[in-house]
């Protein structure tokens, strides 16, 4: 498994698996196509075999130390083979790098895998927000202050 720089080339696998790994509040091809061009957001994808099995975005805003762990995704075959854990990191290392002090993120209340990664990653709990998702399920919105 490797990990790179997302380009316009991935957006079907990306779509695919976006699809696989949301019911709901998926990012689109359009907006996969927008944050690729943009320079206030990264997204690195996985790759097993030459196939993308995994992605990262993560956004950036002028002047903010605070970055935003935007979305993250595994497709189904390859949970378990800490591939999130990589990408996590792979996220963090680059928010350092761009002068980010802090990666916040909006998890599902209900998913409990992805906090489990999440709180071993040092994340906390900093509010709820009741009816975030278009399906209405609440979500837990964490943070981590990132170390020097």
């Amino acid at each position: 498994m490797r990990l790179r720089a997302g380009t316009p080339a991935d957006i079907d696998a990306l779509e695919t698996l976006e699809l696989q790994a949301f019911t709901h509040d998926r990012l689109s091809r359009r907006s996969f196509a927008r944050f690729l061009a943009s320079s206030r957001g990264d997204l690195i994808v996985a790759e097993a075999d030459e196939a993308v099995c995994g992605y990262v975005l993560i956004l950036f805003r002028s002047r903010s130390g605070v970055a935003r762990l935007y979305s993250i995704a595994v497709d189904a075959e390859n949970a378990g083979h800490r591939i999130g854990s990589r990408l996590l990191e792979a996220a963090e290392h680059i928010a350092y790098r761009r002068g980010a002090k802090t990666v916040r993120l909006e998890v599902r209340e209900r998913n409990l895998a992805a906090r489990k990664l999440y709180r071993r990653f040092g994340y906390a709990i900093v509010d709820r927000l009741v009816q975030y998702y278009e399906d209405g399920s609440h979500a837990l919105r964490l943070q981590k202050i990132l170390a020097g």
